[in-house]
C-alpha cells in the first residue's frame, strides 16, 4: 500500500510530527511505501520522490513584503494544489493521510486530491488524524488565550465568536482571518471529502461530532506509546510535575497548592512563562527541561506525578508515560485525561482548576504510602496502544 503522509511541518516540531515520523517508519517496516508532503524547511528530514514542497511560511519572521500575501495564502493556496498534484501524479497513493494542514497548506489540498482521484479514477482514501480542534475552532484550542477559559462558542459553525473574543494572538485582524478561513471552507463543504477522521480521545470525538457532517466519519483511537520495560523502582520523597509552565496547563493552581503544602517536596521539570513564579516557591525544585533517561529517572522515582491541566487536553503523552514507568498520576478531570487514568487504581482525578480538590488528593496520596505503592504496582498491568496495536486498528481504516 502507498501512503502519502501530509503535514505542514516535515521536521521535529511537536507531537504531530513525532506521530507521522514514527507511524511512517512503522508502515515502511510492515512493507508499505510512504512519502511525505508539506512545507520546505532547512530542518526537513522526510520527503517525496519528486522533491516537491510548498514554500516555508514564517509567521514570526521573514520579509515584510511576503507577509502581505499571508492573509490570502492562509485561506487558500494555489501553490499547495499545484505542488501536491506533482506528488500525486508521481506517487499515486492509495491513502492520503492528513494531519496538521490548516493555514500553511490549507484545505485546498483536499480539493486537489479529490480532483486527481476523479480524473485518474484512482481509489484513494482521504484519512485525517485530528491532533487538535482545527476543524471546529479557528484557534484550534477551544480555549480563549486571553481569558484562559475554555470556550465552545464556535462549535456548530459560529465562527464570528473567534473575532469577538480576539482568540488568535489577541488580535482582531488575525482573528478575522481565522474566522474567514473557517467560514470559507464551511461554505465550500470541503471536509465532506474526508473518508475517516481519527480522534485521539473520546472527548475530542464528541466535539467534532457537533458538526453533523463529521459525526458518521469520526473514530476514537488513543495515540500510541513506545513499549516500556517494567522496573521495580525505589521511590523517593517527591511529587513530580513535568511539562510546560503555563496557565492553561494548570500551573497557577498547582503553585497555589504547593505553597499550602510546605512539608511536601515538589520537583518541576520543564520551562515556560511562569518559571519565575515557580522559582520563588521554597518547596518547589525546578530542574528545568529534561528528556530521555534523565526524565525517565525522575518519573520512575517520583511517588506520583500531577497533571493539572485546565484546558481540553486530548491524549497527553505525559499521563500515559508516567503510568508506564510505574508512577501513579493525579490528573484533572478535563478533556481526554480521565480516559487515561483508572481512578482509584492507577491514580486519582480532581476537579480541574479547583485548588482545594487538588490539595486534598495530594495530601491523601502522600500520607498513604501503602495506597501509593498499590497504585504504582497496578500500573504494571495498564495497557496503552503500542505502535503495532495502533497499526492493526489503522490498517482497517486504510483498507
Amino acid at each position: 500500500m502507498k501512503v502519502l503522509m501530509i503535514n505542514k511541518f516535515l521536521y521535529p516540531n511537536g507531537g504531530s510530527e513525532t506521530y507521522i515520523f514514527k507511524l511512517g517508519e512503522y508502515l515502511e517496516q510492515m512493507g508499505h511505501e510512504v512519502q511525505y508532503f508539506g512545507m520546505e524547511h532547512k530542518g526537513r528530514c522526510v520527503g517525496n520522490r519528486v522533491d516537491t514542497y510548498t514554500s516555508d511560511m514564517d509567521f514570526h519572521g521573514g520579509p515584510k513584503i511576503s507577509k502581505l500575501t499571508y492573509p490570502l495564502k492562509t485561506i487558500y493556496s494555489k501553490e499547495a494544489r499545484v505542488k501536491i498534484r506533482k506528488v500525486l501524479d508521481d506517487f499515486k497513493p492509495d491513502v492520503c493521510h492528513l494531519n496538521n494542514f490548516n493555514y500553511q497548506l490549507t484545505p485546498s489540498i483536499i480539493l486537489e486530491i479529490v480532483k486527481w482521484r476523479k480524473e485518474t479514477k484512482k481509489n484513494c482514501k482521504i484519512i485525517f488524524t485530528a491532533h487538535d480542534y482545527q476543524l471546529v475552532c479557528p484557534n484550534h484550542m477551544l480555549n480563549n488565550p486571553n481569558t484562559h477559559k475554555n470556550c465552545e462558542k464556535c462549535l456548530g459553525g459560529h465562527y464570528i465568536n473567534c473575532v469577538n473574543g480576539k482568540c488568535i494572538h489577541n488580535s482582531t485582524a488575525k482573528s478575522v482571518i481565522g474566522m474567514m478561513e473557517a467560514e470559507f471552507w464551511k461554505l465550500k463543504g470541503t471536509y465532506r471529502y474526508i473518508d475517516k477522521m481519527i480522534c485521539c480521545s473520546e472527548f475530542m470525538k464528541t466535539k467534532l461530532d457537533t458538526n453533523p457532517f463529521f459525526a458518521n466519519k469520526t473514530i476514537a483511537i488513543h495515540n500510541f506509546i513506545d513499549k516500556v520495560e517494567w522496573q521495580d523502582n525505589e521511590k523517593k520523597n517527591y511529587v513530580l510535575y513535568f511539562g510546560r509552565f503555563s496557565e492553561e496547563k494548570g500551573i497557577g493552581t498547582l503553585i497555589k497548592v504547593c505553597q499550602q503544602l510546605p512539608d511536601i517536596q515538589f520537583i518541576f521539570a520543564g520551562t515556560g512563562p511562569l518559571e519565575n513564579v515557580i522559582n520563588d516557591v521554597p518547596n518547589i525544585k525546578n530542574v528545568g527541561f529534561k528528556k530521555g533517561k534523565e526524565l525517565e529517572k525522575l518519573i520512575r522515582e517520583a511517588c506520583f506525578s500531577i497533571y493539572p491541566s485546565e484546558w481540553y487536553e486530548n491524549c497527553p503523552f505525559s499521563v500515559m508515560e508516567s503510568q508506564m514507568y510505574g508512577t501513579p498520576v493525579i490528573g484533572a478531570d478535563i478533556g481526554g485525561i480521565p480516559e487515561l487514568i483508572q481512578a482509584g487504581k492507577t491514580g486519582e482525578l480532581f476537579e480541574s482548576g479547583n485548588s482545594n480538590s487538588l490539595k486534598l488528593k495530594i495530601q491523601n496520596l502522600w500520607n498513604d504510602k501503602d495506597l501509593c505503592k498499590q497504585y504504582s504496582e497496578n500500573c504494571r498491568n495498564i495497557e496503552f496502544d503500542s505502535i503495532d496495536r495502533y497499526y492493526q486498528k489503522l490498517i482497517k481504516i486504510y483498507c
